[in-house]
């Protein structure tokens, strides 16, 4: 999420402690609709955990009223806790509340967390990235002339 400070500079935020689905995946263009929806145009808190490897700012974002957003979207199925980076009890009961009422996402028998996905486009570019140099190897190949040596 893109957030404008009052200084006109963006900020580029990482919810923290859920993960969304990849924009790519299943649900992923619902996540980001649903967030829009919630906070587009309007003023929102930002409580800072910290900076990610990506030069992201990871933290909580909150509505006036209160409302936060990370929390929003693990009630209304849009999202997992990232139980990696999270041990909240209250996010794992919305989660659970989520999964038994088959909210957003829960709706699929079998949703595919979105770090296994990322992990699984990794691994496909790697495999493609194999198959091309294995390709470019074959042609690279020539054939050596064979010389006889003798020995006298």
């Amino acid at each position: 999420m893109v957030l404008l400070s009052p200084q006109y500079q963006q900020v580029t935020v990482r919810l923290a402690e859920v993960d969304c689905p990849e924009k790519s995946q299943a649900f992923g263009q619902a996540a980001k609709q649903f967030t829009s929806d919630l906070c587009f145009g309007k003023m929102v808190k930002l409580i800072v955990n910290n900076t990610d490897r990506y030069g992201r700012t990871v933290g909580w974002v909150e509505l006036e009223d209160g409302t936060s957003i990370n929390k929003q979207l693990v009630k209304n199925g849009y999202a997992w806790q990232y139980r990696a980076y999270s041990k909240s009890m209250e996010l794992a009961m919305l989660e659970q509340q989520a999964r038994q009422n088959r909210l957003g996402l829960w709706q699929d028998a079998n949703p595919t967390p979105p770090w296994n996905f990322r992990k699984g486009e990794r691994e496909n570019r790697v495999a493609k990235k194999e198959t091309k140099l294995k390709k470019k190897r074959t042609y690279r190949k020539r054939r050596r002339k064979h010389v006889d040596t003798l020995a006298f």
